[in-house]
């Protein structure tokens, strides 16, 4: 399989060939553009799966540009932008972008949310060795985890290990004291005061529908079977 194709579309030359250059060196094959009229030239030589879009460039801005590509079977779009204000990241996310990220932003979680969008459009799959229980995945390499037609949710250490001793033990009441040993780690000390927020953030991740119940006076059970 080939290796997914992002471009890159941003007037601010020195982030656009950071951004480039750091995708590029993760496996990436990336191209660039500096606005609107090079995006459009792009397109027309070929497809590609992402576009990272600068919200704020001179000539057609982002938004209008998003509006255009937003089609089936287009690519997906992250938006970057150097606006604080909540009120672009919603106008983004409601006229279409995947995802939303601020300036300046980090590499890395730019990188990230580019493997997760791709991730979700791919159907949901991990990209690694995984377990599975009922429609969810787990991967355990990036410990992100989700569901087809979902984004997947990265999970804390704390999230991780509790999932997991709930896997490991399907089906059956696991007293609180039973969970905290199982997920002893480097954030232990954390994780013997927090075992109960840690099952409640878990639940969220996990969505409707989620498999963990409470048994009142005992501690909590896994409600699925889990396919190892």
């Amino acid at each position: 399989m080939s290796d997914p194709r992002i471009l890159v579309v941003d007037d601010d030359a020195d982030l656009r060939q950071l951004i480039a250059d750091f995708l590029g060196n993760n496996g990436l094959s990336v191209e660039t553009a500096a606005g609107a009229a090079d995006m459009d030239v792009a397109l027309a030589a070929g497809r590609f799966d992402l576009i990272v879009l600068d919200l704020m460039m001179p000539g057609e801005d982002g938004l209008s540009i998003l509006r255009r590509l937003r089609r089936p079977g287009g690519p997906a779009v992250i938006m970057l932008s150097a606006m604080a204000d909540d009120t672009d990241r919603i106008i983004g996310l409601e006229v279409g972008a995947d995802d939303y990220v601020p300036k300046p932003c980090n590499p890395r979680e730019l990188l990230a949310r580019v493997r997760a969008v791709l991730r979700r459009r791919e159907g949901g799959q991990p990209t690694g060795p995984a377990r599975r229980f009922g429609d969810w995945t787990l991967d355990l390499v990036d410990r992100s985890l989700g569901r087809p037609g979902t984004a997947r949710a990265e999970l804390t250490d704390a999230e991780f290990r509790t999932l997991t001793a709930f896997l490991d033990r399907p089906q059956r009441v696991l007293s609180r004291d039973q969970l905290i040993e199982h997920g002893k780690g480097a954030d232990s000390d954390v994780f013997d005061r927090a075992i109960d927020v840690t099952i409640s953030r878990l639940r969220k991740k996990l969505g409707p529908g989620d498999p963990i119940r409470t048994v009142r006076n005992e501690g909590y059970m896994f409600t699925l079977p889990v396919d190892d």
